[in-house]
């Protein structure tokens, strides 16, 4: 499935108040601790979703999204897309309104058609298959490749 990403989606999501980044981890290996420290650059307070991470860029990480205290407007899903499926499950149960399927280059992708059609029956608004780092503006290096190979392909609509 190639969907193009609605940059006004990409701008809303970002200024919700409370997000999640499910597949959080403090490893500087993994490219959520990338999108994590990211987000919190750009003034974006991600909260850490990973049962196997206590702390996440000395924040509390929360084993579910369930578990998260508080209003969460949106849920980042950094993880397989065999468990992206389950965790868009637990954003719906919690009431989230916006979910960010993630996809970059290579490796596992949490987009599937599977996770995009729930999310639209549910009336869950979705980002189907992006970055965030190639809408944190100003966007550098490959991030800004990446955004603009995917907009030339037709994957990000262009308004952005």
């Amino acid at each position: 499935m190639t969907e193009s990403v609605d940059p006004a989606s990409v701008r809303d999501f970002l200024a919700l108040d409370s997000i999640a980044l499910v597949g959080a981890s403090d490893d500087k290996k993994h490219f959520s601790n990338a999108v994590f420290r990211g987000l919190e650059e750009h003034g974006v307070h991600p909260i850490p979703v990973n049962p196997r991470e206590e702390t996440v860029g000395g924040r509390t990480c929360y084993p579910t999204v369930a578990a998260v205290p508080g209003p969460l407007d949106g849920v980042i899903v950094m993880v397989k897309r065999s468990t992206a499926v389950q965790i868009v499950k637990e954003c719906i149960a919690r009431g989230v309104t916006h979910v960010w399927l993630f996809k970059g280059i290579g490796g596992q992708s949490a987009m599937s058609d599977e996770a995009v059609a729930l999310c639209r029956a549910h009336g869950v608004e979705v980002i189907p298959g992006a970055c965030p780092m190639m809408f944190l503006k100003p966007v550098k290096g490959f991030h800004r490749f990446h955004h603009g190979m995917r907009r030339l392909h037709g994957a990000i609509g262009s308004a952005a």
